[in-house]
């Protein structure tokens, strides 16, 4: 027997898909995490595997795995302390950044302390302009006073960043060769190497982050290495990576920057792989977990990327899987502020201590509980039976704030879903109406341990038709991991005119990305298929601040013809902003490739449809919508395609628990995913 293994780690759970490549089965378990042990829950999940289904270590072909060590690294401030040596007088670029206020409609707001505090930043005399050419050599003298100052202070590593090394890194590298031989102690990390890109902020921004966690990353993952091989799993494990591909763990050891949303990416790259699968043209995927709700827009089965996404306070500039975080999970906690009003998150139980309903010590009060406290989670155990559920546990939690608020227990526990669903409303308005789209045209496609949970809630107040909930929902991260491509991202900074005289630079600029491309795939990933080549341009017309992606017909370029180019670009311009100024100069800033070395995909079972109405297990009695009423439990195995059944209902799986209020109709496809359909568009809150 063969197995392909998925695992993705959650602020709760730690969920694993195993795919027999054998006969095309697939198995799925979830443990529960270890904050304090990061790396454990693998190792548990693995036993599970074995116990469940008689996996054995042995028999693992294939291992990818999602991880949360570097984010949680920077939410939490626990990376190494560092210095940073920038150009002399250029010593506040991480204070200046874009000098935007975090939110521009409080006036008291304040941007988050840098990860590099001042007085761990020094300048360094030396200086290289825009074109490369060198203006002041680096001084070595003024380099060493640096490092003695930043060992001095406690420094455990040192970012240099100078001005233009995108350019021309020769100061960056020599610096680095004279800091390893003066303080080889010190962990050293170059801007230019990190991500070459033109702008001073955004680059250094990139490689202080990557700074930040690396050490924590590399020793996690070869900690990694160590268990998976100590346990028998013979293959190299694969890390998933920001941009939705994934790559060796040995490379991501000094690659961190490009995992740092690995499980948020996995996500969604498993809800594209499911919309692809049902023929579901325009999906917005909805993966609640524990902490947060992240939201993606699938169109024609692919997922958006984007290259200026947050961690934590601070923005990255690696490509990415578009993704929109919300701070509304299962595990986001619910209080009274200090005006007497409810307000949820963003802050959460996490999976220690928990909702207080898994009786883990949890004492405040969450979403979970707010549903548990309603009848709908009343169920014996949750996530294949890590979890006991205790009603009165989530009663005692929610009683005192409904005291508070001068309201009963079902109206409070109402007001906190309602409070949580609002904010997820509200954000994925602000993200559909930057993107043009109308929402009421897509599908939600719920997945996560409270995507399931929620969805239906949110598609309503949204206006949405229908909510696809897939066969194992609380474990498609984990199955993201599995259908991931191996894949990676270059880029080179161009900064010069769009027209048929820089054809030839842009030509050489080409072939040194594709040999790139070629020895990371062949000598660091050891991918011996055909990989698949992209090539992109960031341009904008001349005298513009930002740049639009317009992809790069390599053979148009070899040919001198930079038409197609412009006329995409035109078109692109004219989508985006409803209007094209075709007798503009056009600038191309940089050409970024994207190289893609295609994986054997595991396949999702499918059998044709036997229309029927399905009786529920039982009914239980529950408040939903403003009242007590009768609803509807059904189990997800019973649930074959072609079943039909009415709402209310809850219906309960080993890995989540979907909740259907009133208003939608289910029926079963065939490939088993639940099509909740919204036939009323009136209910009570």
């Amino acid at each position: 027997m063969s197995y392909r293994v998925g695992v993705d780690i959650g602020g709760t759970f730690a969920d694993f898909c195993a795919f027999d490549e054998t006969i095309g089965t697939m198995g799925t378990v979830k443990v529960l995490t270890t904050p304090d042990r990061p790396g454990q829950e693998v190792i548990d999940g693995l036993k599970a595997l074995e116990d469940r289904f008689g996996i054995k270590p042995a028999d693992i072909s294939y291992f990818t795995h999602g991880t949360t060590v570097g984010i949680n690294a920077i939410i939490m401030r626990k990376g190494i302390r560092l210095a940073m040596f920038t150009t002399e007088n250029f010593c506040d670029v991480l204070e200046l950044a874009r000098l935007k206020m975090p939110d521009p409609y409080h006036l008291l707001s304040s941007r988050p302390e840098p990860l590099v505090t001042r007085d761990l930043v020094f300048g360094v005399s030396e200086r290289i302009l825009a074109d490369g050419s060198v203006d002041t050599p680096l001084d070595p003298e003024s380099l060493k006073a640096a490092v003695d100052a930043a060992r001095a202070r406690g420094a455990e590593g040192i970012v240099i960043s100078f001005l233009h090394s995108y350019r021309n890194p020769a100061h960056e590298l020599e610096a680095k060769r004279l800091i390893s031989e003066i303080a080889p102690e010190l962990h050293v990390f170059c801007s230019h190497q990190v991500r070459p890109i033109i702008r001073e902020y955004e680059r250094t921004s990139t490689a202080v982050i990557h700074g930040y966690v690396q050490p924590r990353v590399s020793q996690y993952l070869s900690a990694l290495q160590d268990a998976l091989g100590g346990l028998g799993v013979a293959p190299e494990p694969m890390i998933t990576k920001s941009n939705g591909g994934v790559m060796s763990v040995e490379v991501g050891k000094s690659a961190c920057v490009e995992m740092l949303l690995s499980g948020t990416a996995a996500g969604v790259m498993g809800a594209a792989f499911v919309a692809r699968a049902a023929g579901e043209d325009k999906v917005l995927s909805l993966d609640i977990g524990g902490t947060s709700a992240d939201v993606a827009i699938i169109t024609g089965g692919q997922p958006g990327y984007g290259m200026n996404e947050t961690v934590g306070d601070f923005p990255i500039y690696v490509p990415t899987v578009s993704v929109t975080s919300i701070g509304e999970g299962g595990g986001s906690i619910a209080r009274i502020d200090t005006a007497g009003l409810l307000t949820v998150g963003p802050d959460s139980a996490g999976s220690t201590p928990g909702p207080a309903a898994y009786g883990r010590g949890g004492t405040n009060a969450t979403i979970t509980d707010a549903f548990v406290s309603l009848g709908l989670l009343d169920l014996s155990t949750l996530g294949y039976g890590m979890v006991s559920v205790d009603r009165n546990k989530a009663v005692a939690v929610i009683e005192p704030l409904a005291h508070k608020l001068g309201s009963t227990l079902e109206a409070t526990a109402e007001g906190i879903i309602g409070i949580a669903v609002s904010g997820m409303f509200r954000e994925v308005t602000k993200l559909c109406s930057r993107r043009g789209i109308d929402v009421q045209e897509f599908s939600l496609l719920a997945f996560g341990g409270g995507g399931p949970m929620m969805a239906c809630f949110l598609a309503r107040d949204l206006g949405m038709k229908r909510v696809i909930v897939p066969q194992s929902p609380g474990v498609l991260s984990a199955l993201g991991g599995l259908t991931a491509d191996v894949r990676n991202d270059f880029t080179e900074t161009a900064y010069y005119d769009l027209d048929a005289a820089n054809t030839p630079r842009m030509r050489e600029t080409i072939d040194r990305l594709i040999e790139k491309a070629r020895h990371w795939m062949v000598e660091e990933q050891h991918y011996h298929g055909t990989p698949v080549f992209h090539a992109a341009g960031e341009m904008r017309y001349r005298g513009q601040s930002f740049e639009i992606e317009v992809p790069i017909d390599p053979a148009a370029v070899a040919a001198g013809d930079v038409s197609p180019i412009t006329e995409a670009f035109h078109a692109e311009h004219r989508r985006l902003y409803g209007h094209a100024d075709t007798d503009a100069p056009i600038q191309i800033i940089a050409i970024n490739f994207v190289v893609t070395g295609h994986s054997v995909k595991p396949t999702l079972s499918k059998s044709d449809p036997e229309p029927r109405d399905v009786a529920p297990e039982k009914t239980i009695h529950a408040h939903v919508d403003g009242a007590r009423r009768e609803v509807a439990l059904y189990r997800r195995s019973e649930l074959t395609p072609g079943a039909r059944f009415g709402s209310p209902c809850v219906i309960a799986q080993d890995d989540t628990t979907t909740i259907v209020p009133t208003g939608f109709t289910g029926t079963v496809d065939s490939h088993g995913n639940l099509i909740l359909t919204l036939t009323e568009t009136a209910h009570a809150h």
